[in-house]
């Protein structure tokens, strides 16, 4: 009597093939969202906002990286589809390398905005004197000469390589050994995931505790914003860099990438969760709509530009020398008994989810 079976080779061409088909939609809302969000944000802070402000300054940095990212995904939607690399070794090299540089941008410039907050509600006065256009410039310049520096890894270790049914080209990672593979797969988590968000974890949890001994009272609109960033950062990263760090855990223990049953697993889970942090560049505009709330409809299409302009209270911030995100004026004059300053303002950061782009398993 005949048995309805498949076997294991058909159920991993099944498995393939769906993880493919997967990365194609979730890589195509990212781009269909994710483009047109940020080429508006941009085009907003570009063209309708007279003086830009620090924390316009900020945002268009963060939706150019997110836009760069996004002009890559067109070559990676190619290979997926038809699946084969045909745009040989400088193309691998250089989407991927305009991918990490991307990433790390963004997650500086997370970094960057969050420690400007605990500096703001820490030490005012020097936060005053610190927050100037002229050293955000210099910081934003920093950050992408490091971005440019951190992923250099990326131009070492990618090339295209002939794959297992040797007939398809695959831009994917090849290292010298094993060593090499887990130095970079835990440089990349630890540089683009671990520290900065231990960072920007204990900067926000030393706001609210230093606002909280004052009794500051934030909105609830702030608060869920807040919740959300966070949360948002944490889901589209760690189970990436989760994955990242069991493999590089078996590289130090000897394993080749992707031997045995596990092996496998991680490298299918892997290109499913990077597809995931893509679209981790079309959710900022998403975030702004949401930082904006009745703007958008009092005023349409320029709601980003009145959104980054905040309060009058920001606006005079600015003429200082502005302020490292958006704020939200949490107190009140009356809340110190002794004159002094106006209190700080909490920046709240609308744009907490780094770029990504697809990495072929190596």
């Amino acid at each position: 009597m005949a048995t309805n079976t498949t076997s294991p080779a058909v159920s991993a061409s099944l498995s393939v093939k769906f993880i493919f088909m997967l990365a194609i939609i979730l890589l195509s809302v990212a781009l269909a969202v994710g483009l047109p969000g940020n080429s508006f944000v941009v085009w907003s802070i570009l063209k309708r906002m007279r003086k830009r402000s620090v924390t316009a300054l900020l945002v268009l940095n963060l939706a150019l990286a997110d836009l760069a990212v996004l002009l890559t995904a067109p070559f990676f939607l190619q290979f997926l589809a038809q699946g084969t690399w045909r745009f040989g070794v400088a193309g691998c090299r250089l989407c991927h390398y305009i991918c990490g540089v991307s990433m790390y941008a963004s997650v500086l410039l997370i970094t960057a905005m969050s420690l400007d907050r605990s500096l703001a509600v820490a030490l005012p006065f020097v936060s005053q004197k610190l927050r100037t256009k002229v050293i955000a410039r210099r910081v934003l310049a920093g950050i992408w000469v490091m971005s440019f520096l951190m992923a250099t890894p990326v131009l070492v270790y990618r090339t295209v390589i002939l794959a297992s049914n040797n007939r398809s080209l695959v831009c994917s990672l090849k290292y010298a050994n094993e060593g090499h593979r887990a130095f970079h797969l835990l440089f990349e988590a630890i540089t683009g995931f671990l520290l900065p968000f231990l960072a920007v974890v204990a900067s926000y949890s030393d706001i609210g505790r230093r606002l909280q001994a004052r009794r500051f009272h934030r909105s609830r609109r702030t608060g869920r914003l807040v919740a959300l960033i966070i949360l948002a950062f944490a889901a589209f990263w760690l189970p990436y860099h989760v994955v990242n760090l069991a493999e590089a855990g078996r590289a130090l223990a000897g394993y080749p990438a992707g031997s045995g049953p596990t092996g496998q697993r991680l490298s299918l889970a892997r290109n499913v969760l990077i597809a995931l942090a893509f679209l981790s560049s079309s959710v900022n505009p998403v975030l702004y709509a949401c930082a904006g709330g009745g703007l958008l409809r009092s005023a349409g299409v320029g709601f980003v530009a009145k959104l980054l302009e905040g309060t009058g209270s920001e606006a005079s911030s600015t003429r200082r020398g502005g302020t490292l995100g958006h704020t939200v004026r949490v107190a009140a004059a009356a809340a110190s008994p002794e004159p002094g300053p106006t209190e700080p303002l909490i920046n709240i950061p609308v744009n907490m989810t780094p770029t990504s782009c697809p990495q072929s398993s190596s």
